[in-house]
């Protein structure tokens, strides 16, 4: 059996708590599970090149994400983490983001928990006095700490001032409490939490219990099926919406993006 078949048999059994309604929504349509293919860049494709093959790519996973939540509109916080350190996660965040966004439907935001190494903002080109810490912190109000991308319908609670242990601050009530403030705030608004990767560091695994589903990008080449088998299982408990699979040779019609994620998609996983 494949490293693939065996994330995906993993992620079937953890799905077996998952209930009967969710299940039959989400397996309706065979086409749903195809893989989609997403490109790893270093650049924001979709928003340097919105008409570009690659910006496609993340528009598909857009579709795919839609598909697997639109049964039910409240289970809109999807946090995306990877097993290690550089297997494209942040940037898989962010193009999710301005796809959504993109949706006439939806908007987006996009929230830096990875206080350890933040990154969001640099990528963005913006910058940012206050954040997720301040708020954890310093009781800063949410509404005075998200700021506007730029973008049309995506903000971002950026990370806020470092500080010495975030498990301890990601941990408390109080993430949970304005986890779901910024749930309550719009019905149509998708939450894209951007988390430490999942094996070396134990706030991933708290944040995952606090969203409604799951997105791990892992690295073709880089991540051993162990580390994936790691991750799936101190993912227990959460709805893994599905692998993204990254560095995984393009086509030979499109020599422009030589890399590739494949993202497969889990079945209708829910916490028990």
């Amino acid at each position: 059996m494949s490293r693939i078949e065996n994330a995906l048999e993993k992620v079937a059994q953890l799905n077996a708590g998952a209930d009967e309604a969710a299940r039959q929504a989400e397996t309706a349509d065979p086409a749903a599970w195809a893989p989609t293919l997403v490109p790893k860049s270093p650049y924001i494709i979709t928003l340097t090149e919105p008409d570009s093959p690659a910006a496609e790519e993340y528009r598909k996973l857009k579709a795919m994400v839609v598909k697997l939540t639109a049964h039910d509109v409240a289970r809109n916080v999807i946090m995306i983490t990877s097993c290690t350190s550089g297997e494209g996660k942040s940037i898989t965040s962010i193009n999710l983001a301005i796809s959504l966004a993109q949706e006439v439907s939806y908007s987006a935001l996009l929230i830096d928990a990875d206080l350890r190494r933040p990154s969001l903002t640099e990528y963005l080109g913006i910058s940012a006095e206050r954040g997720l810490s301040d708020c954890l912190n310093d009781g800063t109000p949410a509404a005075s700490a998200v700021i506007k991308t730029g973008i049309p319908k995506l903000e971002i609670l950026p990370a806020g001032k470092s500080i010495r242990n975030p498990v301890e601050l990601l941990s408390s009530p109080k993430m949970k409490m304005l986890v779901n403030e910024l749930k309550r705030q719009h019905a149509n608004r998708y939450i894209i939490i951007d988390t430490p990767p999942i094996l070396p560091f134990a706030e991933t695994q708290i944040i995952s219990m606090l969203v409604d589903s799951v997105l791990l990008v892992v690295k073709e080449g880089m991540t051993t099926g162990q580390d994936m088998q790691d991750s799936l299982d101190l993912l227990k408990g959460t709805r893994v919406l599905g692998i993204a699979f990254n560095d995984v040779s393009a086509p030979a019609a499109n020599n422009r993006y030589r890399n590739y994620y494949h993202y497969y998609a889990a079945r209708g996983q829910r916490k028990a």
